[in-house]
């Protein structure tokens, strides 16, 4: 069989015991010696006074007294002199159903969910947590665990199809979602908080800036030239048309760009609107967007991106679990130790989880209490008996001993006794 090292006798203490033991056993032979010699040396002499009776009736007593507990102390764990004796080596013989019972015992009165439920509420798990992870050494501790176990779970993920059933899962969803209304709405709550009329504003600056500019000024007055009369042109009329309109094309945007209220803020809050409504109902503005998402999702360089990304974010992983960088180490030793912080300071939290954990572990409780039982009664049942059995007197022995100095110090008054009352009953 296989024994728990906590068996093993070789601690200073339990040395230490066992010489105790040794003593008080050697004495209470000793004693039992003594008494029976007593007896024999006051009954020899009894004839030569009667006060000798009395001291032999105590001894004789006191020695089968003494005889009868260390009989029984004996029996307790062993066969008396080897001898095959009933009902002695109790705890030997009886060692599978103490394992039972004993576990039975622990289920009934440990482990039921009352007593069981009030004391994890004694145990204030959010504080113990918070200050775990507050802990430097500790947050450090657990970064690296986290670190070292990453890779491992990287490789997890790819290898057992994860990241496709993943990959596909969002692509699906992408699929379902119906980006028109979720771009009206967008749309409305831009226009609703005015972030329009700034939007309106950043395009008139640059249509301006584009029309101020000299290839665009050329540009322009090539189509107005090849638009005008030969008369005109020979006036240079274009240069001066052009000129004009850029001029009053200024002047109009520089107008809306310093009139919040001016009307063609009005008409441009109209057009978004009405682009807003119709986009929201409008089911050829749907297919298209639709369209569009699903071209999207199908282009190849989407997934080229998302393999580098990929690639990039496993390569990070293995240098920070190697040493490589600190940085992502870094970044948890703060994130944890941040945590902590936050916890220790959110009495609600706290309560939150010991009220989370309180319940999974009453449930965890009561669901392998059953599997406690029967593992303390098989790890009982495997026990070297003879080592436990040395381990129990070394532990308790001594005590057990003292049980022999009663047993002769009773027996010998109650022999005493009844050799008074018949000495007395002679006499009458």
């Amino acid at each position: 069989m296989t024994v728990p090292a906590t068996f093993a006798i070789d601690s200073p203490g339990d040395a230490a015991r066992a010489a105790e033991l040794r003593r008080v056993k050697l004495l209470a032979t000793l004693v039992l010696a003594a008494t029976f010699a007593l007896f024999l040396a006051a009954k020899a002499l009894q004839p030569m006074h009667p006060a000798f009776g009395f001291v032999a009736a105590f001894c004789e007593a006191a020695t089968i007294g003494g005889l009868a507990d260390w009989y029984a102390v004996v029996a307790l764990f062993r066969r008396p002199l080897g001898l095959p004796i009933p009902h002695t080596a109790i705890i030997q013989g009886n060692q599978h159903r103490i394992a039972d019972k004993l576990g039975e015992f622990i289920e009934q009165h440990f482990l039921e969910a009352t007593p069981v439920e009030a004391k994890l509420r004694q145990i204030d798990f959010g504080s113990f947590i918070a200050d775990w992870l507050r802990d430097r050494k500790r947050s450090e501790d657990l970064a690296r665990f986290a670190l070292r176990l990453l890779p491992e779970a990287v490789a997890a993920t790819e290898n057992s199809g994860l990241m496709t059933f993943v990959s596909r899962r969002i692509t699906s969803q992408l699929m379902s979602i119906d980006l028109a209304p979720l771009a009206a709405g967008t749309l409305r709550a831009f226009v609703k908080e005015g972030r329009h009329q700034g939007l309106l504003d950043d395009i008139l600056r640059g249509v301006h800036a584009s029309l101020t500019q000299p290839d665009t000024m050329a540009m322009i007055r090539e189509k107005v030239r090849d638009e005008l009369p030969t008369l005109l042109k020979l006036y240079r009329a274009d240069r001066f048309l052009v000129n004009k309109i850029v001029a009053s094309a200024s002047a109009f945007f520089e107008e809306v760009r310093n009139d919040p209220s001016h009307p063609f803020r009005g008409e441009f809050d109209r057009m978004v609107l009405t682009f807003v409504d119709r986009l929201g109902t409008d089911p050829s503005y749907a297919d298209r967007i639709d369209g569009l998402k699903r071209d999207l999702l199908a282009r190849p360089e989407l997934t080229d991106l998302a393999r580098h990304i990929w690639a990039n974010a496993r390569s990070f992983f293995e240098r920070s679990a190697s040493g490589e960088t600190q940085v992502l180490q870094q970044h948890l030793v703060r994130m944890f130790m941040a945590a902590g912080e936050a916890l220790a300071g959110d009495a609600e939290m706290r309560a939150e989880i010991n009220q989370g954990l309180v319940a999974v572990l009453r449930t965890v409780v009561a669901e392998q209490k059953s599997g406690v039982s029967t593992f303390i009664s098989d790890q009982v049942k495997s026990w070297d008996m003879g080592q436990l059995i040395a381990l129990i007197e070394i532990n308790i022995g001594r005590d057990l001993q003292y049980i022999r100095f009663n047993g002769s110090l009773i027996g010998g008054l109650a022999g005493l006794a009844l050799y008074t009352l018949e000495y007395l009953l002679r006499l009458l």
